[in-house]
């Protein structure tokens, strides 16, 4: 007996039960979704949108969210009644379909999960759930009791709004209602707003990180935001991978949020990132929004002819160096990543507790804005907790999370540029991954133990006199610039950003 009345699905003739990935990708190509590779990859067809639409998510204001949610641009308000009326019609929509059902479950951890079912009208949609979340072993959806519900449904467009599409995370009805997008990000970002919720009720931080750990479960967690190599950096053959994207942080240790992982994969190179270029080729695994030739089926990673937001979804059970129980001890290290296109922090740094908390509740990176107008200075972006879009809450509720779990494991902390030194975009160079690589593999293999630290003048953090097999001339970044006072001023230009950006949560911390 299926049981979908609890969301207004009353007929269940039209429902495909957990079907399997050659099912998914079988009624994929033949309803016209997208192609096979000539490796066996499916790329799905581009769509409008092929990216997060900040402007188009909202949270119902209801008894739980009125005072709990940290309204703003990421978390805008929607009225219950607006969402009734056209929930209804939705269902209505769907009701003349064939939908896809998937479940399955949020968090790795046997004590602090969560059991989703993800109803929506694409198999290839169907297929990416199956890919990014854990799978359990169900025959029936009689008996799976879902905690949270997504209805995916990206034909159905509100003409009530100013854009067609809307995301909508509704907690008094456990609900996310997705409309008139393709983007696939959109349902997984959607969940773990939700569950990054939850779990702060229990003392527990959610984590927008990657995690791996060495073969004696020794802990790294790795912090950034897009373009920052968070994803690239975390897969090292010399260590095993937790999870790629998501994590919480119990008193057990951490555990990964998914089942998969979702890789930005725009100029992936099979030299400097063999693991995640093989995993484009695999059977199961969907390329969104990906060039491909449609007559000989070879794809273009280096295009962006679509976009630049090209992706990748796989299974993460198909990852050679993976512990595929998604679990870790506590923490060893922190690894905050900044991509600093001006060019004046430091390769590697180490960071007190205090810095800890700025660093994280600031999220800073640095984005090369739109050359085509003829703006070449670097765009500066502040994501708290290097993850805004995705906290329901106020940043510094998970800061002091983090912040207590940091002290109470002893967990070292450091922040890595992986953008350019020597000078601002177009000036100096990028760090070559080679070099960051060696800065990482000097943390884990603790070589800083009795190292001398020196203070960087303008932003305190703490810079290491030597690292094997790195110049010592490029430790502290001002020495590789050829005009010193132009670098004084970029960088006190860059602590000025920093300090207006705090001002919002001083009076917090």
């Amino acid at each position: 007996m299926f049981n979908f009345e609890y969301v207004g699905f009353f007929d269940v003739n039209n429902i495909l039960y957990n079907l399997n990935t050659s099912e998914l990708i079988e009624l994929a190509i033949k309803h016209k979704e997208g192609f096979l590779t000539e490796k066996g990859a499916f790329v799905s067809n581009a769509s409008k949108y092929t990216g997060r639409l900040p402007k188009s998510k909202f949270i119902v204001v209801d008894k739980i969210t009125k005072k709990t949610i940290w309204w703003g641009f990421n978390n805008k308000r929607i009225s219950k009644l607006f969402v009734d009326n056209f929930y209804k019609e939705l269902v209505n929509y769907l009701s003349k379909k064939v939908v896809y059902v998937q479940d399955c479950c949020l968090g790795a951890s046997l004590n602090n999960n969560l059991n989703i079912r993800v109803i929506t009208e694409r198999a290839w949609h169907s297929l990416f759930v199956k890919n990014m979340f854990i799978q359990k072993r169900l025959d029936k959806a009689f008996y799976f009791r879902p905690e949270f519900t997504i209805v995916h449904a990206p034909g159905f467009m509100i003409n009530t709004i100013k854009s067609e599409a809307i995301i909508v995370v509704y907690f008094e009805k456990k609900l996310i209602l997705i409309c008139g997008t393709e983007y696939a990000g959109e349902i997984k970002k959607s969940i773990f707003c939700v569950f990054n919720y939850i779990l702060p009720n229990k003392g527990i931080v959610g984590m927008h990180c990657s995690a791996n750990k060495n073969k004696i479960g020794n802990v790294a967690l790795f912090f950034g935001l897009s373009g920052t190599g968070k994803t690239t950096l975390s897969f090292h053959s010399s260590r095993i991978l937790i999870g790629d994207d998501e994590h919480g942080w119990d008193d057990r240790g951490v555990f990964n949020f998914e089942g998969g992982c979702y890789a930005k994969i725009i100029d992936l190179n099979i030299k400097n990132e063999p693991e995640i270029y093989k995993l484009t080729e695999c059977f199961g695994t969907i390329l969104e929004n990906v060039v491909i030739n449609k007559k000989n089926r070879v794809v273009d990673l280096n295009n962006n002819k679509i976009t630049e937001n090209t992706r990748a979804s796989y299974d993460i059970s198909q990852i050679s160096n993976i512990d595929i129980s998604g679990l870790g001890l506590q923490p060893d290290n922190i690894i905050m990543l900044i991509c600093d296109a001006f060019g004046v922090f430091p390769v590697i740094s180490k960071l007190t507790q205090e810095q800890v908390i700025y660093y994280f509740i600031s999220g800073y990176t640095a984005k090369i804005s739109g050359v085509e107008q003829g703006n070449k200075e670097p765009l500066v972006i502040f994501s708290p907790c290097f993850g805004a879009p995705f906290l329901p809450r106020h940043p510094f509720v998970y800061t002091k999370i983090l912040a207590e779990k940091i002290i109470k494991s002893k967990t070292s902390c450091w922040l890595i540029n992986t953008g350019w030194i020597g000078g601002s975009y177009g000036i100096g160079k990028r760090v070559p991954i080679k070099q960051t690589r060696i800065l990482l593999t000097a943390i884990f293999k603790n070589q800083f133990r009795n190292s001398k630290f020196k203070i960087h003048p303008i932003f305190k953090v703490l810079i290491p006199d030597f690292v094997n097999g790195i110049s010592s001339a490029i430790l502290n970044p001002k020495n590789i610039w050829k005009n010193k006072k132009d670098y004084n001023k970029k960088a006190q230009s860059l602590r000025y950003l920093f300090f207006e950006n705090f001002k919002t949560f001083g009076k917090y911390v």
